[in-house]
């Protein structure tokens, strides 16, 4: 243990040392980032941009050759000052129609971009402490950047920023006091109690009502991995199912589940990323969001995965590498869901019956608050083009604090089922704020465009979809989000692999960019998946009581072997529509 302490502690000195090296001796390498948008021009001559469904007028166009943000003049810099984005036009070089962009100059320090999230990774993989480890990569990538005073520079703008505000509203106050609520009411139990008697019949029929509530909830993001965690989360350990199983389940249930189910926000976020002048099957929106629906044959890592979780609850699990299979056979045979050294990063007494003597549990105060909250989280999507998650949580916890003051339960009672609930969740709520700091200063450094800037169009035709994975995949386990994987990865990718179509003849175009295109959309789902920076990571942990670093070392070795699988269709694939 000394040893291990030992080699964590020089590993984070070696690490601050080369944030401070990298900041005082390594210059940023600018990197021109063009993402061409779709313009109209009325009688006037006014120019308005479509994004979405939103339309802005232009006040200042540039021709491409003055910008201060092309390559040409980002290779010769100096101490210019440049500004955040330009609006620039050119013409093509056939027909001489007008291409319209905006160009932002993006910055990485070549390998050195990678260093914040390498060290959060590593030393959560040493100490198995997320905590100190995700603050580590914190502190590195802040004297990386040369922001040598964290809290006024790091801590104050992130906690200050409204999506903060949200998270901590959401995950400590509403989805903590609904886990306390439903502690003290025992109302999980009873539930638990209920299916348990009525229809799960032991671990095999509890794993699959996890991975079908997985499917039911395809909504994606942390909504639906909370709502599958706290469903059956009772019910799965009444029937000893290992934590690391059951948080396999709803993990991997997710983001897969999400981007093939696509009626959510998936197809309408990532169509905006995605449109290429001249490519008629990406001209409009409505052709861009058909582009992804009819590219989804190709999701080969997001559909094996949904089965390989499948063949998993129905005890086919020859797959699953060996800590899935030691943890289901150390639940089955001494019914310790957790390892011996597991910390979980929920409290234990979130997920037991702390109803007062007297008072009567009944499976109505867990499906009444859980049906209003699908109701409103999806019924909002439909209604309003996007899910009131916050309405959602916030409903659920009043009726449920309704129903146990009208069945007799004391205000002070509540108070402290609530007061548990949010001591409960704490560590996990500031867990995910350290991982949203580690990633959105891996996107500072630049960590995504490094990764991407490896590949050039010169890569052979069949390779480019399985380097498309591996690198969004990297960017997405490094900074913890999918989408803003998508952000960087697709604006870069997609043209890529046209210019790619056009220079080495591919016969099937549209085929081929739509393997691309999936290989993009799953290596950020798979990256998102194995990330211990990820919400939807650290979410399952939470929801399901598992130890963080447990879920993903094992979750990681399926994960790995279907991105391999997924990797060789991916290029058979590429060379039969060649």
């Amino acid at each position: 243990m000394f040893q291990k302490i030992n080699l964590s502690f020089w590993s984070l000195v070696l690490s601050l040392s080369l944030g401070i090296y990298v900041h005082l001796f390594v210059p940023p390498i600018y990197q021109e980032q063009k993402t061409t948008m779709q313009v109209v021009v009325d009688d006037f001559g006014q120019i308005f941009s479509l994004d979405g469904k939103k339309i802005a007028m232009l006040d200042e166009v540039v021709p491409y050759d003055q910008s201060l943000l092309r390559q040409d003049a980002l290779n010769d810099l100096g101490s210019k000052q440049l500004p955040e984005s330009e609006w620039v036009v050119e013409l093509s070089e056939e027909g001489g129609n007008k291409s319209y962009s905006i160009l932002r100059a993006s910055k990485h320090y070549g390998f050195w971009s990678l260093l914040p999230a390498l060290t959060a990774v590593c030393l959560c993989l040493m100490t198995r402490e997320p905590l100190t480890s995700l603050f580590s990569g914190v502190v590195v990538g802040a004297f990386l950047l040369g922001n040598f005073n964290i809290i006024d520079d790091i801590f104050i703008p992130v906690l200050s920023d409204s999506n903060s505000a949200s998270i901590l509203l959401l995950y400590l106050w509403l989805l903590g006091g609904l886990l306390g609520i439903w502690s003290r009411t025992g109302a999980a139990q009873a539930f638990a109690n209920f299916t348990t008697k009525n229809f799960v019949r032991g671990p095999k029929s509890a794993k699959f009502a996890a991975w079908l509530l997985g499917v039911i909830f395809f909504q994606g993001g942390s909504i639906s991995t909370v709502l599958a965690g706290v469903s059956i989360k009772s019910i799965a350990d009444r029937n000893r199912v290992s934590h690391e199983e059951t948080s396999y389940i709803v993990d991997s249930t997710g983001a897969p589940v999400a981007s093939l189910l696509a009626f959510n926000a998936w197809p309408l976020f990532v169509q905006a990323l995605i449109f290429i002048p001249g490519v008629t099957f990406l001209n409009s929106e409505l052709d861009r969001v058909n582009f992804y629906f009819s590219s989804l044959i190709f999701s080969f890592y997001s559909i094996l995965t949904i089965l390989c979780v499948l063949l998993l609850s129905l005890d086919v699990n020859y797959f699953s590498g060996k800590g899935l299979q030691r943890a289901r056979k150390r639940a089955l045979e001494t019914g310790e869901l957790d390892a011996s050294e597991a910390i979980p990063i929920s409290s234990p007494e979130l997920h037991i019956s702390n109803a007062p003597e007297g008072y009567s549990s009944h499976i109505i105060e867990f499906i009444v608050p859980l049906v209003i909250l699908i109701f409103i989280a999806i019924g909002s999507f439909f209604w309003l083009g996007t899910p009131k998650v916050n309405w959602a949580f916030g409903a659920a916890l009043t009726v449920s604090i309704l129903i146990a003051l009208l069945k007799g339960m004391s205000i002070q009672q509540v108070v402290d089922g609530i007061g548990t609930g949010l001591k409960g969740v704490i560590v996990a709520v500031t867990i995910m704020m350290l991982a949203i700091m580690v990633g959105g200063i891996s996107a500072e450094t630049g960590g995504g465009v490094f990764l991407i800037d490896l590949l050039g169009d010169k890569m052979p035709f069949y390779m480019l979809p399985g380097s498309l994975f591996i690198l969004t995949a990297a960017i997405s386990f490094s900074t913890g989000s999918s989408w803003g994987t998508y952000g960087i990865a697709y604006p870069l990718a997609m043209p890529l692999a046209w210019a790619i179509t056009q220079s080495q003849g591919v016969a099937y175009q549209e085929l081929y960019m739509s393997i691309c295109f999936v290989s993009v959309l799953n290596g950020g789902v798979f990256g998102d998946q194995c990330s211990p920076i990820s919400d939807t990571t650290i979410l399952s942990a939470t929801t399901t009581g598992c130890d963080l670093m447990d879920h993903v070392k094992t979750q990681f070795v399926p994960a790995f072997g279907i991105a391999i699988i997924s990797i060789l269709l991916w290029t058979i694939s590429a060379i039969a529509v060649a």
